[in-house]
């Protein structure tokens, strides 16, 4: 992932809050006060977007140096939101540990599956904290594309070795989030055009264009699957 105001996570943050916000908009009633959890929130770009909305948010994270970015961000926020967001330090797979089972409205879990042993068991526990009827919201990296930024780059030995490098691929994740009781509802692609784009690249015809075309796309067969990242909605039964 790009690093932190680099242009590539500015696509992939606000995408993914425009997203969020849809499927948080069109599954809950107008004003409702939801109980968010964020596992593995990283810098809690996508925390406090959601605590300035109104809800009240929870953030887990073991990382010492996002932790402190993270309370940084937090610290120069309004009273009001401040107190509607907490940090736990902790992993990603000891949800189980902090929480009861169906405590939150909506979890995250963004940029986390790739990087642990367990991933069954990692989504499973997340998903146990969802109340029933409740949103998980899973960002991960896009297994049925790997080659692509390595092809567009002109690197044919690395595409060719990236062709089924892993199993995160849409139709797993489709199967493992049925598995887990919180089924697909929909799906997004994250950074479609923009992943070999250097992070300090303006656009030339502006952000609001480039941000345009992204979301387009991301929402839009065939593009939408062959994006750096997958957004998945599945929904607690």
């Amino acid at each position: 992932m790009s690093g932190p105001g680099g242009l590539r996570d500015v696509v992939r943050q606000e995408l993914v809050a425009r997203q969020l916000e849809e499927q948080i908009v069109g599954r809950f009633p107008v004003g409702r006060r939801l109980r968010v959890l964020d596992v593995g929130m990283g810098r809690g770009a996508q925390a406090l977007r959601l605590a300035r909305a109104g809800h009240h948010v929870t953030g887990v994270e073991h990382d010492a140096a996002m932790i402190s970015a993270a309370r940084e961000a937090l610290a120069g926020q309004p009273e009001g939101i401040r107190e509607r967001m907490r940090i736990v330090e902790g992993r990603a797979g000891d949800t189980g540990v902090h929480f009861l089972p169906g405590s939150f409205d909506v979890v995250l879990c963004h940029g986390v599956l790739m990087y642990v042993e367990e991933p069954d068991a990692l989504l499973a526990g997340v998903a146990r904290m969802l109340a029933p009827g409740g949103l998980l919201s899973l960002l991960v990296r896009n297994g049925d594309a790997p080659a692509m930024r390595a092809g567009l780059s002109g690197d044919w030995t690395g595409a060719l070795t990236a062709f089924g490098a892993t199993s995160y691929g849409l139709k797993w994740l489709t199967s493992t989030l049925a598995g887990i009781g919180a089924p697909l509802h929909t799906w997004y692609g994250v950074r479609v055009f923009t992943d070999t784009v250097a992070d300090d690249a303006c656009p030339p015809a502006g952000l609001d264009a480039l941000l345009a075309v992204e979301d387009r796309a991301g929402r839009t067969d065939p593009y939408r699957g062959v994006a750096s990242l997958l957004h998945l909605c599945g929904v607690r039964g």
